[in-house]
């Protein structure tokens, strides 16, 4: 599934070829995603796109009228081409543009999404969300107000999109090797100083995942829309039995949540 940084370079390519475009039409293929394309998406027909933003592993087409909101799922990407370039296998959704582009959702598994937003109304898909990891609102000290008398381990806390948005598997593992503390320890357990050390470390996490992605991504029009995990020197994620880089001790690999977990039984506490 596409964690934080590969939605958020996912809208850094297609921003330059929609924004402030004028949707010309909107062309549904397939309603039946995770679920059914509401038909006040057509409202964009006529509107021109103002923003395209980001919330949480959301994309945002925002216009006058209102905002179509789209959701990658477990295996969606989404291509700007020319709007003569043939349909592939599982494009779902295209949102032609007056410059001649069409932005396209491809899903093979349709467990992403096309939701509509009002100019005056919230999605009930936004409702319980945390803070954005990259924004001032996310900070040490909402990290331990919220793990007070939690029994969860600090990993699935981390992940838990009600605390904090778009912290996935692969930042969880790598933010907490980082500040040094195991994946299984019980998050109300953990010391506002831990907590001081391990927020920072996820934004730097975060952000360093993005300008890598970006670096990669050439020509987003161009490519075939799957800007995917970047090639990152990640030090834990997908090295169970290698030697710690800090310390060498083996590498060991556990379930939590039934997702991998790998870390450094020596500098995790």
């Amino acid at each position: 599934m596409p964690e934080l940084p590969e939605v958020e370079v996912s809208r850094l390519g297609i921003e330059p070829h929609i924004k402030h475009q004028s949707v010309s039409k909107v062309i549904v293929h397939q309603r039946q995603l995770r679920w059914p394309v509401p038909e006040q998406v057509s409202l964009l027909e006529g509107q021109v796109i103002s923003a395209v933003k980001r919330r949480a592993k959301y994309l945002l087409l925002e216009s006058p009228l209102g905002t179509a909101i789209l959701h990658l799922g477990m295996s969606g990407n989404l291509r700007v081409v020319a709007q003569d370039t043939p349909l592939k296998k599982h494009d779902h959704i295209e949102f032609h543009f007056a410059n001649g582009l069409a932005l396209r959702l491809n899903d093979p598994r349709r467990f992403g999404a096309c939701l509509w937003q009002g100019v005056t109304e919230e999605h009930s898909v936004f409702a319980k969300l945390g803070p954005e990891p990259l924004t001032e609102a996310f900070t040490a000290e909402h990290l331990y107000a919220a793990s007070r008398g939690k029994k969860v381990a600090i990993k699935q806390f981390i992940m838990d999109n009600q605390v904090v948005v778009g912290v996935g598997n692969i930042y969880a593992n790598e933010s907490l090797f980082k500040a040094g503390i195991h994946p299984k320890r019980e998050a109300g357990k953990v010391s506002l100083q831990r907590y001081e050390r391990l927020t920072p470390i996820i934004k730097e996490t975060l952000a360093s995942a993005i300008k890598q992605g970006g670096t990669t991504l050439k020509d987003f029009a161009q490519s075939d829309g799957k800007p995917g995990y970047f090639a990152q020197e990640l030090l834990v994620y997908g090295r169970k039995g290698e030697p710690c880089v800090s310390c060498e001790t083996t590498l060991k690999e556990i379930r939590l949540g039934q997702r991998s977990t790998v870390y450094c039984p020596q500098c995790q506490r």
